[in-house]
């Protein structure tokens, strides 16, 4: 069957990526379909100021028309005539105040196309690798070797992830060189994809942003990206490092604010993590998480200020970027820590804190995005249920949840893994359909880091489901602690037939969704 669908139903047969049991599923759900009340509720809050002008426009309508255009012609010259220099003042005041919101206004920014990396079959790692290589490495006690296996069956992970070369290896052998050689076919894999989906040149690229948190070279990984494409010499670059996997969107967000300064051009942003060089070799098991979970994988995304055919030929527009930062607070600065263990192994640990430090960052962040983003009807209600539980004193009134359904048509949520996706489901109310482009990344590409938005909002458009209009929202997380987030609104209609290059689902889209059980025991060796 194809992998497209339309855009209410999402139908799926087929066996996983890594040659699993077949599993059918039929969503129905695309698009959100409230209630009829409160569909009815939406319709007339949304309208209400239409509703409440209309006596005034009858009104004044109906005054009109006993009017002739003689009569109207005649009263008009006359009050202009006999108000010449107040008319003056209000025409020469409504220029200067369009001149400079026009010179004010924030540049329209654009995202042409991106492309995801795809690392070649070799790189393939099955949980049975995974575990086959742990053992082989002789370093892992058997309490933590039995750790790794029930974190891994339990993941969501599935048996078609990529590890980098160095990792893979018998034995292993991480160095600078493989860590190099890991960025390299990352970050010009994907580059170069992008740059052949939109015919932009090298040359052309006037800014250029990378992020990756745990591998910070000199050069740099964006000096690497100037010298390999021969970029200009004034070519705005930047690098950020340890930012986590909330940093893609940091870099979507620096990108804009520079494309509001440098005028038309184009940014690219380049979105990756590296394993090779970190890979924990320990058994502290707080560290041992981040082996289980994160896999090889990069994303590049070219946004543009530019108008015209640009604009024509656009993917997205960028409409909203949020920033929310508790580094201030101790204990969330700490939930994602990179240190030395007791034997002084250097690992990142994940603190036990780290879900309800991503739920608290993740409220300050929609409460800042949703006066951005929902409309007055759902507004309306979280004031309504705020006021009755401050004001009033109604403390056995529930707290109002805004349906951001209403909102969005598409969420990317960071596949950062299965507890995550889990808590923000059920927090936002979202359905298994909106949740399936993270859920799939999880399974078929693991925790990819800050590329991990862009395989979802790929998946979205292998399956044919972006139509012109339509919102996405990704949202992330990541060490410091953040939580960041992105709106983007289709200019165009996604043909998934014509997203051959860069989009790494397209060739294997018809076999998902697959399910995904809760515990995939893995096959002992």
């Amino acid at each position: 069957m194809s992998g497209q669908e339309p855009a209410t139903t999402a139908t799926a047969t087929g066996a996983g990526a890594g040659g699993g049991a077949a599993a059918t599923e039929t969503i129905t759900n695309a698009r959100h379909h409230p209630s009829l009340l409160k569909l009815a509720y939406h319709h007339t809050i949304s309208n209400l100021p239409y509703i409440l002008l209309a006596p005034a426009a009858a009104y004044l309508a109906h005054r009109l028309s006993h009017l002739t255009p003689t009569s109207l012609t005649t009263t008009l010259h006359a009050t202009l005539h006999a108000n010449l220099a107040l008319a003056a003042a209000l025409l020469f005041l409504l220029t200067i105040l369009a001149t400079a919101y026009l010179l004010r206004r924030p540049r329209a920014v654009y995202l042409l196309d991106f492309a995801c990396y795809k690392p070649s079959p070799s790189h393939t790692v099955t949980r049975e690798t995974f575990m086959r290589q742990s053992v082989a490495a002789g370093v892992f006690t058997d309490d933590n070797l039995a750790f790794q296996r029930k974190i891994l069956e339990r993941s969501g992970l599935g048996q078609s992830t990529y590890f980098p070369r160095a990792v893979l290896n018998s034995p292993p052998n991480p160095c600078m060189a493989e860590a190099r050689a890991e960025a390299e076919a990352v970050m010009f894999g994907a580059i170069d994809q992008v740059l052949a989906k939109t015919g932009v040149k090298a040359r052309d690229i006037g800014i250029v942003v990378v992020n990756c948190s745990l591998f910070n070279p000199t050069p740099s990984l964006s000096a690497m990206i100037v010298n390999h494409y021969k970029l200009r010499g004034n070519v705005a670059s930047y690098n950020l490092g340890g930012m986590g996997c909330s940093a893609g969107l940091i870099s979507i967000d620096l990108a804009k604010q520079l494309l509001q300064v440098h005028r038309n051009t184009y940014a690219l942003v380049v979105s990756m993590e590296n394993i090779t060089l970190n890979w924990y070799w320990g058994n502290n098991r707080s560290m041992l998480m981040s082996n289980c979970l994160f896999r090889m994988g990069g994303a590049a995304v070219l946004l543009t200020n530019r108008g015209g055919a640009d604009r024509r030929r656009a993917k997205y527009q960028l409409v909203h970027t949020v920033r929310t930062h508790h580094g201030a607070d101790d204990r969330a600065f700490r939930c994602v820590f990179q240190e030395e263990d007791e034997t002084g192994r250097v690992g990142v640990a994940l603190s036990k804190d780290l879900m309800a430090v991503a739920g608290e960052a993740l409220k300050t962040n929609i409460t800042t995005l949703g006066p951005l983003v929902l409309p007055m009807s759902e507004q309306v209600l979280f004031l309504a249920s705020l006021v009755g539980r401050k004001v009033f004193g109604l403390r056995n009134l529930r707290p109002y949840i805004p349906d951001f359904k209403m909102a969005f048509e598409h969420f990317c949520i960071h596949a950062g893994g299965r507890a995550v996706l889990d808590t923000i489901e059920k927090n936002l109310e979202l359905s298994p359909w909106h949740m399936e482009p993270s859920r799939m990344t999880l399974n078929r590409w693991g925790n990819t880091s800050s590329s991990s938005l862009w395989y979802e909002l790929a998946y979205t458009e292998a399956k044919g489901r972006v139509r012109r209009g339509h919102r996405a929202w990704q949202i992330a997380f990541g060490s410091g602690f953040k939580c960041n987030s992105a709106v983007w609104r289709a200019l165009r209609t996604i043909d998934p037939a014509k997203e051959k290059c860069g989009n790494p689902w397209v060739d294997e889209i018809h076999n998902f969704p697959v399910e995904v059980p809760k515990v995939e025991t893995v096959a002992a060796s």
